[in-house]
Formats: C-alpha cells, structure tokens, sequence
C-alpha cells in the first residue's frame, strides 16, 4: 500500500500515522507538504493527520482545507481514491467539501482526551473490512471540537444511505448521553462521502496499533485498508 500523509503547519500526528501504516503494510508512507500541487505517483491512499492545522485559528480545518495539495485530493478523491481524515483531518475533509457537516465545539465545551468505546456500524467498506458488523472497538481521542453537526436533512440521507461507519458507544455497544462524549449527531464519530472512498473520524486508530500501548483494535482499520487494495491489484 502507497500511502501519503499529508503535513500542514501545525499537524503532530503525522509520525504516529506513518509508525502504524508502516507497521500494519510493511511500506514507509510519503509525507506530503501542504503546498505541493500533486500526490505522489502510484498514490493508494491519501491520509489527513490530526493535530492542530494553522493553531486551529478561524475554524478547526478552514486554513488547511484551501492548501494547494487540497485541491490535488479532491480530483484524486473525485476519482475514486481513498482518502483517510483523523480527527484535525475529519475537519480538514469538512471544510474543504469532501464531507458533509461541520464538527462544533465538544457539548460540555472542555478538551477531551481518553480511550472511547466505538461501534463498527458496517463491514462491507474499504474502512471497515478489518471489523464485524456491529463490534465494539476502543480507540483513543483527543479533541475539543469534535461534536459532529448537519441539517436534518443531511442527517437522514448520511443513516438512509448507510454511510455512518464508527459511534460512540458504551463497552457493551449501546447508546447513551454518557458515552456521547461530545454530544455529535446520532452519536458519529465517522463518516463516509457518498462514493464510500472518503472517510471522515474524530477517534485516533493509528494510536491502538502495538501491542506496547495495551490496545490493538485501531489495526483493523488500516488491514482492512491493506486487504481492500491488495484484492483489488
């Protein structure tokens, strides 16, 4: 798997994105400035890090999504292209058009950083393949805007079309206020674009790879990812 990461100032989760893509694909990812005006040839994946793009200034996301390379990752993206967005990068994907909604300031306005319990909403996704239909994973998150919001309407067609991939949960899978951590719609933690090839999640996977940190359940993620491009050569 060829993967790109791209970097903007204020990105600090790139080194943990490329140790766990790196450890899961066996392939050291190519990290992308934010003023390239392309992706790298061959380019599988295109992944968006967390941290804090531009110190969050304006909107969390608003700056970085009108980078130069962003508008080599919405062709790449329109045709067909995976793109992976964590947490800065799920807001990055927002602002820049490639994902519906908007992630608001956390509902009890405080920054939260803990593991959190998600629900695998689906199997059958190039994001998703690694998991069952309905599994409850544990993965870390780190963020004070992280409440996802949308009208009505783009509520209703994201759960008609099945395009909510990860909840928030309690560890036994249900829902409620508590393990709504910063009170997003219908509990989302994750989304995808309408072509299934753009995944937007505030959660970090790529901190729950090793053995060493007590949790592996971010892996499935990225072999999914692995097993999605490695059938589809």
């Amino acid at each position: 798997m060829k993967a790109a990461i791209l970097v903007f100032p204020g990105i600090n989760r790139e080194r943990d994105m490329a140790r766990a893509l790196r450890l899961v694909s066996g392939h050291d990812p190519a990290m992308v400035w934010h003023a390239e005006t392309s992706l790298p040839a061959g380019t599988d994946l295109v992944v968006v890090p967390g941290g804090f793009s531009y110190g969050d200034y304006l909107r969390c996301g608003a700056i970085a999504a009108r980078a130069p390379v962003m508008d080599a990752v919405r062709d790449y993206a329109a045709k067909g292209g995976l793109v992976l967005g964590v947490c800065n990068g799920f807001q990055i994907l927002c602002e820049s058009g490639l994902l519906p909604g908007i992630l608001m300031r956390n509902a009890r306005l405080k920054f939260i950083c803990k593991d959190v319990h998600l629900r695998v909403e689906r199997s059958d996704t190039p994001f998703t393949r690694g998991y069952n239909a309905g599994q409850v994973i544990r993965v870390p998150v780190a963020h004070g805007e992280g409440n996802y919001a949308a009208d009505v309407e783009t509520i209703k067609r994201l759960e008609g079309e099945g395009r909510v991939l990860y909840r928030y949960c309690a560890a036994d899978g249900s829902f409620d206020d508590l393990s709504n951590i910063n009170g997003a719609a219908q509990s989302i933690a994750g989304i995808v674009n309408d072509k299934g090839n753009v995944l937007g999640m505030m959660p970090h996977p790529e901190n729950h790879v090793e053995d060493i940190m007590g949790c592996t359940d971010g892996r499935g993620l990225f072999a999914g990812l692995v097993q999605h491009l490695e059938k589809a050569a």
